[in-house]
């Protein structure tokens, strides 16, 4: 028999053990909920500071090219790659002095463009050398004189022909499409070629290319088409 003595101090010593552990019990449950507590707060943190890489990337974002405006449709059509005309095999020529359109035939071939002009003479004007020389009105008989100074001389060695021929060189503004240009012309007698106007490699160089499956691969704008000022 254990004594009441005993027993009641053995009771007094089981309260208190279990009052320990409910004490720690109340702790460890509050320290759970602060590292719960803790654990969700970063977590949140992490998840907004991804939102805002996202939203807010460190690289600039890569800007969407504005498409240029239309162009106005009187301007006249020339396709282009990599900046130069596509031209085909014949186009339409706009002569400014004149004012007249010409077919012209464009050929890589030539070294120098070229136009039929008849009544080649030479003159001095203030110590310059100059030529007067009459071009075609095309589709008609008639002929328009025109006056310019001489930007050279070549030499043009033909393989129809034993002897060399000198032709007069001369500056003339023009345009194919859209793209307007002056640039150096032969006088010739093309009266027998099927083209009043041929366009070479000085002109073609760094210019235009030359698409052989195509003709009139271009348009002249439209104040430069024939009965608006100009003849055909």
């Amino acid at each position: 028999m254990v004594p009441k003595k005993d027993l009641n101090e053995l009771n007094a010593s089981v309260q208190s053990q279990r009052a320990t552990l409910v004490t720690m019990e109340g702790n460890a449950a509050a320290r759970h909920q602060q590292r719960m507590t803790q654990t969700s707060e970063s977590t949140q943190t992490i998840l907004e500071a991804i939102a805002t890489q996202v939203e807010k990337p460190s690289c600039p974002p890569v800007s969407v090219q504005t498409a240029c405006p239309a162009s106005d449709a009187s301007r006249g059509r020339a396709d282009r790659l990599k900046g130069k005309v596509i031209v085909g095999e014949v186009e339409k020529l706009y002569l400014a002095d004149p004012e007249l359109v010409y077919t012209a035939r464009i050929d890589s071939g030539a070294e120098t463009s070229s136009i039929y002009a008849r009544n080649i003479t030479r003159f001095e004007r203030d110590g310059n050398n100059w030529v007067r020389f009459d071009v075609p009105v095309p589709n008609t008989s008639d002929f328009v004189t025109l006056e310019k100074e001489i930007s050279r001389r070549v030499r043009i060695i033909q393989a129809s022909a034993e002897d060399s021929e000198r032709r007069v060189v001369v500056e003339l503004q023009f345009a194919i499409g859209d793209h307007q240009q002056v640039a150096e012309f032969t006088l010739a007698d093309r009266s027998n070629l099927t083209y009043e106007v041929l366009i070479g490699r000085n002109v073609l160089q760094d210019v235009m290319l030359i698409d052989v499956g195509k003709e009139f691969a271009t348009s002249l704008p439209e104040k430069l088409q024939p009965g608006n000022g100009t003849r055909q």
